[in-house]
């Protein structure tokens, strides 16, 4: 596709969330107000044949004053010390930045290593970087495709969106059990919905693409409600899919809504952001970590969380 591995293939290098040790004050999951105190990982690092899933929109960097709610260089650190409290298995994010991709990679631990192209191509735009924890799981293939009529084209869109929306994928071996999974990990648009039902379209054939005996986990900011959008009926009731929200056999927090915008979380609130997985997998629990640090927020979105088996 024009780009080399070097580019698309990152390499976590040496772990920054060492000096990070002495931040406390996270925000306890369980309470309605949401309050703050110290907190045990909701989910943490998964054991067994298990997988820790992470879908998190990190809020690219717009260059805000630092000391306002909306400064990367604020809430990178909080978000260092959120990866390093859960220990996700993998990871997909939304948003973020070359510049971010690569300072996430440098806040997780030396075994991570990541993949990602930027939507407009190379180091140009939003990454769907997704993280793995690469003794744990192995990449097999990847690629990214365009949520636009031309899906192979980089930068390409053509369904009402202004902003170029893309996906990232990933098919893993787990280590621990020899089986494969396939990681898809995307953003759908803000503003169009025809563009957000025709991505979900895409999304849901592409899937169908895969070997059928493959299970699947999907991550995103769908920018559309979970239970009663369009786009959730064609990847969920239309798409064969499940949300792991629903299909957990445990949830671990409240049902937060996942935009609160550096605003306290609303319990019961509208969930934007999602894991999907097929029939291949069995979600165990499920999780929407309204995590912060002396009262900072890593982004504006809340990361969702599942333990997932294969």
């Amino acid at each position: 596709m024009g780009v080399s591995r070097r580019e698309v293939l990152g390499v976590a290098g040496a772990a920054g969330v060492a000096g990070m040790a002495g931040v406390s004050g996270v925000v306890g999951a369980g309470t309605a107000g949401a309050t703050e105190r110290r907190q045990r990982a909701v989910i943490g690092e998964a054991s067994g044949d298990r997988l820790h899933v992470v879908s998190f929109n990190i809020r690219y960097d717009a260059r805000a004053e630092p000391g306002t709610p909306d400064s990367w260089t604020d809430r990178r650190p909080v978000l260092a010390e959120f990866l390093a409290t859960e220990r996700p298995t993998v990871l997909g994010v939304q948003e973020a930045l070359y510049q971010q991709v690569k300072q996430v990679s440098d806040d997780l631990p030396p075994y991570f290593e990541w993949i990602g192209l930027g939507r407009e191509g190379g180091g140009r735009g939003e990454f769907m970087a997704v993280y793995f924890d690469a003794r744990r799981v192995e990449p097999l293939d990847y690629d990214h495709f365009w949520l636009s009529d031309t899906p192979s084209v980089i930068g390409s869109a053509s369904w009402g969106n202004t902003v170029v929306r893309m996906v990232t994928w990933v098919r893993f071996r787990d280590r621990r059990t020899n089986r494969e999974f396939v990681h898809l990990n995307t953003h759908f648009d803000h503003q169009s919905e025809n563009s957000r039902q025709r991505s979900a379209a895409l999304v849901r054939d592409r899937i169908a693409e895969f070997d059928p005996g493959l299970p699947v986990v999907v991550t995103g900011d769908f920018n559309t409600p979970a239970g009663d959008s369009e786009s959730y009926r064609i990847l969920v009731t239309e798409g064969g899919l499940v949300d792991a929200w629903d299909a957990a056999e445990q949830q671990v927090t409240p049902a937060w809504g996942t935009f609160p915008n550096y605003g306290d979380p609303v319990e019961g609130g509208t969930r934007i952001d999602w894991v999907l997985a097929n029939g291949g997998v069995t979600v165990l629990k499920a999780a929407i970590n309204p995590f912060r640090v002396d009262g900072r927020y890593p982004s504006d979105h809340i990361p969702v969380q599942a333990l997932v088996r294969l």
